[in-house]
């Protein structure tokens, strides 16, 4: 049994890509995308027909709508191939604004309903985890519109999220990892700081006992692996969302896999219950140099992958 196969007997395997042709081959469950994912795969001969022929199909609607529409069309494909869900992300422009956010959740669930999708079992709306994030996501929990929320680095952040009874959080592994590194510059020793050490697996094993202990029934999903040995340290995560290229990594690896996340053994902790109003939210946050600046670096991000989507949207429509 090779490491991929192992994985799956404890964690629900997805990939994260917007390159469907590749999931044929390490077949996940799930699928996840974002704007960068995206934005990479239209830049390839082979998808670009796709962002092409959506322009032209939609031509005079506004650029907000054409890109939610280009987002469906991926997700859409996606679905055809694998068995369960996919997660299409929310406007990261719109992280700051509830309302907003709400509406564009509705709108992308209306698209997908219209291609014939089964949203209320095979969607995840993927929401910022900022303040009004958790709270619009909460508002279409409320709804029947299952969420994803992504960008999340912080256990304040982890807490909140269960607390609003979203589906599913995505804890960023490889970026907390990144910025611990960063931070230690010459100082960092990349043996001693690997697998069940790294800061990035144990802020999700935090997050992951956490929930157990208190029966909050809020999916965990690691993502943003830089590594196979941040995926190993994980094996038994509810789901762990993963690029082809280190699927494929563990595919060709028949070394033994240990169970490292056991739900059972955490639901045995004694961490105390938190729970934090906005006020309290806002300064556990800001309180986490890490989280706060890769929450903000990675929302500058996705609403630049935006722009330059929108930008190649406009050179098709000419």
């Amino acid at each position: 049994m090779n490491q991929l196969d192992a994985l799956r007997q404890w964690t629900t395997v997805v990939a994260d890509t917007g390159d469907f042709k590749q999931l044929s081959v390490s077949k996940p469950q799930d699928a996840t995308t974002n704007p960068s994912l995206i934005l990479k795969a239209v830049q390839k001969p082979e998808y670009r027909p796709l962002l092409d022929e959506t322009v032209k199909k939609h031509a005079g609607k506004p650029l907000d709508e054409v890109i939610d529409r280009l987002l469906v069309r991926f997700g859409t494909e996606i679905l055809s191939i694998i068995p369960g869900r996919v997660s299409t992300e929310v406007d990261a422009r719109l992280s700051f604004d509830t309302a907003a956010t709400i509406a564009r959740g509705e709108r992308i669930v209306a698209l997908y309903k219209a291609e014939g999708i089964d949203t209320g079992k095979r969607l995840l709306i993927k929401v910022a985890s900022t303040w009004e994030g958790i709270e619009a996501a909460r508002a279409l929990e409320k709804k029947g519109i299952h969420t994803n929320l992504t960008l999340l680095f912080s256990f304040a952040q982890a807490v909140a999220c269960g607390a609003a009874g979203v589906q599913l959080i995505s804890p960023f592994v490889g970026r907390i990892y990144d910025w611990y590194k960063k931070s230690a510059g010459a100082k960092w020793d990349e043996a001693a700081s690997a697998g069940a050490n790294d800061p990035g697996v144990k802020s999700v094993r935090q997050i992951f006992e956490y929930y157990k202990q208190h029966g909050i029934k809020t999916e965990v999903m690691g993502a943003s692996f830089r590594n196979v040995g941040q995926i190993q340290a994980l094996a038994g995560c509810d789901l762990l969302t993963i690029s082809p290229e280190l699927l494929a990594e563990l595919a060709a690896s028949n070394e033994p896999l240990e169970h490292a996340l056991d739900a059972k053994a955490a639901a045995k902790g004694d961490v105390a219950k938190v729970s934090y109003d906005e006020a309290g939210f806002r300064f556990a946050l800001n309180e986490d140099a890490m989280a706060t600046e890769k929450l903000a670096e990675g929302i500058r991000a996705f609403a630049a992958d935006a722009v330059k989507l929108e930008k190649l949207m406009q050179e098709s429509g000419k």
